[in-house]
């Protein structure tokens, strides 16, 4: 096991989610994984335990894969590397290791998300949460193909008509406008929108967001402001009507 326990704050209460999948927790140390799983439980989340690289690799399916990399029997980068080669599954990597290169061959090997020990355990479910959402794991709030007036989203087909018209949006305007529209109307802060369309770790500038804002208020355009800037907060989705 690689580094202290992780968990220094407790779950909050217990809670039935609508949104709660499997999740399968990869730790060899009872102290850490027990409260881990309790609390993770207590979220609304179907936990399944293993200690080991080679019980995790013959897990069965999951929907989500939080793994440890200081395992007993298989180094857990290359676990996270044999995980990703089965299935889309999407991973967090729990590590120590706070040195930048490790962070980014994680991701390169398939991690989907890392967090460096120690955390808190809020800060753990809301990763899950974001990765959930970036990646579908989670049970959408939103019907695939969306209508709000004359804007049509297709999530599946990563597709968007405005009056009929199709628009050409890049992968994160789409992202960008797709969060947005999870619920209309409602303001979003700036920190939850690069959280969820670029990364938890995201190192760059913010005014990036600003960018894509502008961008995408561009290629909607017409006479409706699609999207509303909150001074000091964030950004608003206001559909027509």
């Amino acid at each position: 096991m690689d580094g202290p326990p992780v968990p220094h704050d407790a779950p909050g209460p217990a809670a039935t989610l609508p949104d709660a999948r499997r999740l399968l927790v990869v730790e060899d140390d009872d102290s850490i994984a027990e409260p881990l799983v309790e609390g993770l439980e207590r979220e609304g989340f179907e936990v399944t335990r293993v200690a080991t690289g080679a019980a995790a690799l013959d897990a069965g399916p999951t929907d989500l894969v939080l793994l440890d990399l200081g395992l007993p029997d298989l180094d857990g980068r290359e676990v996270c590397r044999r995980l990703r080669a089965q299935a889309a599954v999407p991973i967090i990597v729990v590590t120590a290791r706070s040195d930048e290169l490790d962070r980014v061959l994680l991701l390169e090997m398939g991690a989907d998300d890392y967090v460096v020990k120690p955390f808190g355990f809020r800060e753990l479910v809301a990763r899950v949460r974001a990765v959930q959402r970036r990646t579908g794991g989670a049970a959408p709030a939103t019907p695939p193909r969306q209508e709000l007036g004359p804007l049509v989203i297709d999530r599946r087909a990563r597709r968007v008509w405005l009056s009929g018209e199709e628009l050409v949006l890049t992968p994160k305007e789409f992202d960008l406008l797709a969060f947005l529209a999870e619920d209309p109307s409602r303001a979003r802060t700036r920190e939850d929108i690069i959280a969820t369309v670029w990364d938890e770790h995201w190192w760059g500038s913010t005014k990036t967001l600003d960018v894509h804002v502008a961008s995408l208020r561009r290629k909607l355009g017409g006479d409706h402001a699609w999207i509303t800037t909150l001074r000091g907060t964030g950004y608003r989705l206001d559909p027509p009507g």
